[in-house]
């Protein structure tokens, strides 16, 4: 390669670089990460020696990370079998895995990793479901306020406090990802419904791979996504079927899009099984695994409940603790998606870029996922409801908490919100003949869709909150299709129809349009295709003025997103841990200090008894009782006939456990041997 070709090169690289770098994508992901920084402050400030929360589920998630990438460098057939709850098989799947991390947990090793590790997936999972809902609002055609606004409030809902220790249930955007992949790949939005020419196989493929990823997070909020892709799946068939019954003629679906539509539906359920198989063999053998009806009613949140935020939210925690007060279980029964959200919601409904159909089926879809969130509260039993889908449908008997579905109501009501800021600059009607007004200017919008749209469907007047972004060609707006046919408006009234190659009368009549739409507004076909001009100068001065105000509703969104969560010290693994060889017993065994042992065992993943999960089993409870005499004669054989090879007794933690006086009693005649490591004891059998 000579000088003259190395400069094209670094030109046309240089061009590349700054184009991506311009990308609405590369900027979202980039504000999302930057505000994920900022609203989940001090996470970053020591993250080496922190947690959020406290130290008992996140000391558990943390292990599970490190587990799942120890396992896949060094045996993955074994990843099921982990090295806890000795000598248990499949103990794994004893809760909520996380094994999607896995790749994270094959970096760096050991205790302060493992929490390192985990400070930093929790920081990027706000960050992924605030980017995914952003993204599935802008493929659905709201405009860049609308769906920030999505966004954020599906990343920092005021009830997603609560629930800063639970990493799985924070992990929710891949769920939005997936669902913007699959509608992009379909051709799929609310503004235009199924769009033949935007069909994109790829994303449809991208899309189902993203799905899977999220069951493998875990089932407490990947079971009902894939219920919801099972009820979307079949929405599609039943829809096809009715217009091939109106049409009398079958609807012809390109091959490439079936085939990835097989491809991917198979893989997502040959992952959804490959991960649920384990679960079935852990309930099998203990039967105590199964959540009942009982334990559910103790989780299911009263109504107030969904008006209710948790003590970590800046704005609202002190004003609500009066209320707070009467939840039997406020973790799991502060449920607020956010008071402005739910006013963008409500408000949504009136004024829209949605269809009136869209808007009633969002809210509907959102009443539903309150009712189902309930739990046993809805009905008065929850049956119908979500008490029926425990009693018959596979795999909700293993979710205790259905207050947690209220992430499906939170991305609802962003998607009502986001139709509710989705405005455009008011035009007013060009004259009879007079010639149509160009189309955006590229570089207005979002990178998206890189090929051009039909011929015939092209944007009437400069459009300043441009929806749909993935739909975009070269940065400009959705819409901007390039073609010789007359104008399709983006905002139409409700219930009219997307008008592509229509004939518009040349005397169409002229008239103000309102910027938001309201859900009465209507207007006639020929008024809604007529060319425009663009505002007078005065007029737009008000739009930048409206558009800025766009920004307040954003700003209140995230205001209710900001936190009061502790960042509590990360529990310092002792020194008589270290280098631990298994099969181990660590005493005292019982209470949150299990999940502490858990995390200090990534420290080589020696084979530990101890462990903690929503059951026991019952060979732990076994080694547990014959260690409560530890060290005697008949202790120590037992524990040898189960192969413990090691006990480590921690006296700071043993005050007031019936292993408070283990260190004095004595070893003389046993065959083991005793050796002090600072406070704490270790004993060779």
């Amino acid at each position: 390669m000579d000088v003259d070709q190395m400069r094209v090169f670094g030109r046309r690289l240089a061009g590349v670089s700054w184009r991506v770098a311009r990308h609405e994508w590369t900027l979202a992901a980039l504000g999302a990460l930057l505000l994920a920084v900022v609203l989940t402050w001090p996470t970053l400030r020591d993250p080496a020696s922190t947690i959020p929360q406290d130290t008992g589920d996140p000391t558990l998630q943390a292990w599970q990370v490190a587990w799942g990438g120890h396992a896949l460098l060094t045996n993955p057939l074994q990843v099921w079998h982990s090295n806890t709850f000795y000598p248990e098989p499949y103990t794994y799947a004893y809760s909520d895995t996380l094994l999607g991390y896995a790749p994270f947990g094959m970096i760096g090793d050991g205790p302060v990793a493992a929490v390192i590790r985990y400070n930093l997936l929790y920081l990027l999972t706000h960050a992924l479901a605030l980017f995914g809902a952003y993204a599935l609002a802008r493929q659905v055609g709201a405009g860049r306020a609308g769906s920030a606004v999505a966004g954020v409030a599906f990343a920092y809902a005021p009830w997603k406090l609560a629930q800063a220790g639970h990493l799985h249930v924070l992990s929710i955007g891949g769920i939005a990802l997936a669902l913007a992949m699959l509608a992009r790949g379909h051709g799929w939005s609310l503004r235009h419904g199924h769009r033949p020419d935007r069909v994109r196989p790829g994303w449809v493929v991208a899309g189902w791979a993203v799905a899977a990823w999220q069951v493998t997070l875990g089932f407490g909020i990947g079971l009902p996504f894939a219920y919801v892709l099972g009820l979307l799946c079949l929405g599609a068939v039943v829809t096809y079927g009715v217009v091939w019954l109106r049409r009398r003629t079958r609807p012809v679906v390109p091959r490439r899009l079936l085939l990835a539509d097989l491809a991917g539906g198979i893989g997502f359920a040959g992952v959804t099984l490959a991960m649920a198989a384990p679960y079935f063999e852990v309930v099998a053998r203990n039967p105590s695994g199964r959540r009942t009806v009982a334990q559910i009613e103790m989780f299911s949140p009263p109504w107030r409940g969904f008006v209710t935020a948790p003590p970590e939210s800046w704005l609202w925690g002190e004003r609500h603790e009066a209320a707070r007060a009467t939840l039997g279980f406020p973790g799991e029964m502060t449920l607020l998606p956010g008071v402005v959200l739910l006013s963008l919601a409500v408000a949504g409904l009136f004024f829209s870029a949605w269809r009136l159909r869209h808007r009633l089926m969002l809210a509907g879809a959102a009443l539903v996922s309150v009712a189902l969130a309930a739990g046993t509260t809805f009905g008065g039993d929850g049956n119908p409801g979500y008490v029926t889908l425990v009693e018959h449908a596979p795999g909700w008997d293993g979710v205790r908490t259905p207050g947690r579905l209220v992430l499906w109501t939170t991305l609802l009501l962003g998607l009502l919100a986001a139709g509710a800021l989705t405005v455009r600059e008011p035009a007013r009607e060009a004259a009879p003949g007079a010639e149509p007004t160009p189309d955006a200017e590229p570089g207005s919008g979002p990178v998206g869709d890189q090929s051009p749209g039909p011929v015939g469907e092209q944007r009437p007047g400069p459009a300043v909150e441009q929806p749909a972004g993935p739909d975009t060609e070269h940065g400009a707006g959705p819409d901007t299709e390039h073609g010789a046919g007359p104008a399709v408006p983006a905002l139409r009234p409700a219930g009219a129809p997307v008008l592509v190659e229509a004939s518009v009368p040349a005397q169409a009549a002229a008239g103000p349009r309102p910027a938001l739409r309201s859900a009465a507004w209507s207007g006639s076909a020929a008024e809604q295709a007529a060319p425009r001009e663009p505002a007078p100068k005065r007029a737009g001065r008000q739009w930048r003025l409206a558009r800025l105000a766009l920004l307040v509703p954003l700003l209140l969104v995230g205001v209710e997103g900001i936190n009061r969560t502790p960042h509590v010290p990360a529990p310092e693994q002792p020194a008589v841990l270290r280098g631990l060889t298994g099969p181990a017993l660590v005493l005292p065994s019982d209470g949150i200090r299990e999940l502490h042992v858990m995390l200090w065992s990534t420290d080589g993943f020696p084979k530990v008894v101890n462990g903690l999960a929503s059951f026991t089993p019952q060979s732990q409870e076994r080694i547990r009782a014959a260690s409560m005499t530890f060290p005697d004669a008949t202790s120590v054989a037992y524990l040898r006939q189960v192969g413990v090879r090691t006990v480590v007794l921690l006296p700071g933690w043993a005050a007031g456990t019936p292993w408070a006086d283990v260190a004095a009693r004595p070893v003389d005649g046993l065959g083991i041997s005793r050796e002090m490591v600072g406070e704490d004891v270790i004993y060779r059998l």
